[in-house]
């Protein structure tokens, strides 16, 4: 029999009668306010509540111990701080004035792959799914459905608070540090601050899209590791991007690399102390719902009647 990612308990245990290991599984029971009143009301009431008790189900106390945080990554976080420190001595201008040269053929076609960097590309779908989740959710769905559901937000939710709690603290902390950008003044200076300022031209460090760019190939990658080679392509081109384009200095790059990793791991941390979407044991992803699953709660959903089995 197989045996869970996360303390030796049957796996059929924890997803028996189409519920997800998520813990997200939470409607109201039926004749409860959610499901009563005009039906004008019903639709967002719902929603409200849905998305309530799964916030609920974040916030509470965590229900395993997790592994401690190896000495490798100590060390990768004090390579990464070193790297960030080493380029602001060698390597910020050179490339800078580099990247200053660059001819329009090539900056421009950059200037548009940059922008696949910003986070409302991936906030604003995984957003819109969530609150349609909880829209849906609903005590009278059968329970397979509500478990498909359940686990989908679960997932849904995860990645965007992987990618959107990192670039939130990038935002704030990177008009608190004030650093100039490469293009800031006639000769780039990569000691330049003015801190608290809150200007563009000084929210150099860390980069914002580097940040989202790392997050979304780490909280991506965690769920689905086949996609994690395309997703690492893409922050490797994303990083460039920004280089090139003459609005960050390599170390500014690196810096939101490294906020982006630590703040989604930090992410996969919380949500797999509260059994969501990640076992404790490992901090592997919990096997999604099956094809078959997702197609049935479809139909559940639409009204349809279940497929006939041959």
């Amino acid at each position: 029999m197989n045996q869970s990612r996360s303390g030796g308990r049957p796996a059929r245990s924890r997803r028996a009668a189409g519920r997800a290991p998520d813990g997200l599984n939470t409607t109201r029971q039926p004749g409860d306010a959610a499901e009563s009143g005009p039906s004008a009301w019903l639709f967002p009431l719902r929603t409200v509540d849905n998305l309530g008790r799964w916030i609920a189900v974040l916030v509470r106390r965590p229900r395993h111990r997790l592994p401690r945080v190896a000495l490798g990554a100590y060390v990768a976080v004090a390579l990464a701080l070193a790297a960030i420190v080493t380029s602001m001595f060698l390597f910020d201008v050179a490339v800078s004035d580099w990247a200053r040269d660059l001819p329009a053929s090539v900056t421009g076609p950059a200037d548009q792959i940059t922008n696949l960097g910003r986070s409302g590309y991936f906030l604003y779908p995984l957003g819109f799914l969530v609150i349609g989740l909880a829209a849906v959710m609903r005590p009278s769905l059968p329970r397979m459905t509500q478990g498909v559901v359940a686990a989908l937000a679960a997932r849904f939710g995860f990645l965007f608070l992987a990618i959107g709690t990192p670039s939130l603290f990038d935002t704030i902390a990177k008009r608190l540090i004030g650093r100039a950008r490469p293009y800031v003044g006639p000769v780039d200076d990569p000691f330049a601050y003015k801190p608290f300022i809150w200007r563009p031209e000084y929210a150099s460090m860390p980069s914002g899209h580097a940040t989202t760019a790392a997050a979304a190939a780490i909280a991506i990658g965690a769920i689905w590791p086949r996609a994690r080679p395309v997703m690492w392509l893409y922050a490797v081109i994303i990083f460039a991007s920004r280089v090139v384009v003459h609005v960050h200095h390599p170390s500014d790059v690196v810096a939101g690399g490294f906020v982006g990793v630590i703040g989604a791991l930090m992410v996969r941390r919380w949500f797999a102390a509260r059994g969501l979407v990640f076992g404790a044991g490992d901090l592997r992803a919990f096997a999604g719902p099956s094809r078959r699953r997702l197609k049935a709660a479809a139909r559940s959903l639409v009204g349809w009647p279940p497929k006939p089995r041959r």
